[in-house]
């Protein structure tokens, strides 16, 4: 009985040792288990930064390809824009030699212009200066005479002598006084005086009707009334008849109104006209120019 007492003890005390020393390995792997997950937990979270670092990377290398190939693009029409301004370059600096020469054929064009200018203006001022010196003489020529029977007027660069009826004809008639020739001989000392001047005769009247058989109408008495003055001029004073222009203008150019017996009388009228030499100012105006145009082909 005791020995048997001893072996239930033996291996309850075997038992007892068993189980504490199973504890002990227990606690110790279950200690490891801790530490490996503890170890797992961060290695698994360094797996995900480097899975999070491997993603960017990606990115970031698909943003550089993205990059490169527009920079490539861009690289590609910048040459194509630089060989484009290089063309340009060439066609600018042929059409800027070409301007050139079309500004200085300009330029020249202008200069000759303007010494044509310059000589039209100079032969305006000769015409303008010969124009009153005759408008002068005439004047002294006519001497202290009532400005209301005689005008001398300067119109546009033409010479005008105007004389009033009443001091050439009566009333109605186309016969000169005697008393008018002393006025047309004084106009006659200047036609010869300036004998490279041709003269015009103009008649003109009010618009009264005539009243004489021999006479048809107004315009049939200015025009007797300008060829009495011509014949006068011619037979009396030696003037050239192809020098002088007898015109009538009837009662088409008046002065004034014909509403008063006074305007009536200043339409009533002889007006002598100094024509001016056309060919020979057109000639010094192309003399000039041809002047000018050999002026600036010499400089």
């Amino acid at each position: 009985m005791k020995i048997h007492r001893s072996i239930n003890l033996s291996i309850v005390i075997i038992l007892v040792l068993s189980s504490c020393v199973a504890k002990k390995k227990y606690a110790e792997l279950q200690q490891r288990n801790s530490s490996m997950q503890t170890q797992l937990t961060s290695e698994e979270e360094e797996l995900e930064k480097c899975e999070a670092e491997k993603a960017r990377a990606i990115a970031e290398i698909s943003a550089l390809k993205a990059t490169n190939q527009g920079l490539q693009e861009r690289i590609k029409d910048l040459n194509n824009t630089n060989a484009a301004l290089l063309n340009n370059t060439g066609d600018l600096a042929t059409l800027s030699k070409k301007a050139a020469e079309n500004l200085e054929k300009s330029l020249e064009s202008m200069k000759e212009k303007d010494l044509q200018i310059k000589s039209l203006r100079d032969a305006v001022n000769k015409r303008d200066s010969v124009t009153l010196a005759l408008v002068t003489s005439i004047k002294g020529a006519l001497g202290n005479l009532n400005d209301q029977d005689i005008e001398v007027n300067v119109e546009k660069g033409v010479v005008f002598i105007s004389i009033s009826d009443k001091l050439l004809f009566t009333s109605g008639s186309y016969k000169i006084s005697e008393s008018a020739k002393t006025i047309l001989g004084k106009i006659a000392t200047i036609m010869k005086n300036k004998e490279e001047i041709d003269f015009m005769v103009e008649g003109h009247t009010d618009n009264v009707p005539i009243k004489q058989n021999c006479i048809a109408d107004n315009w049939e008495l200015s025009v007797l009334r300008a060829t009495a003055v011509v014949k006068v001029l011619q037979e009396d004073f030696s003037i050239e008849p192809e020098r002088m222009t007898a015109a009538g203008r009837s009662h088409y150019v008046p002065l004034a109104e014909n509403t008063t017996d006074a305007n009536k009388a200043r339409n009533r009228r002889t007006r002598i006209v100094v024509l001016p030499k056309l060919d020979q100012f057109y000639d010094m105006v192309e003399k000039g120019m041809e002047e000018a145009k050999a002026n600036s082909q010499k400089e």
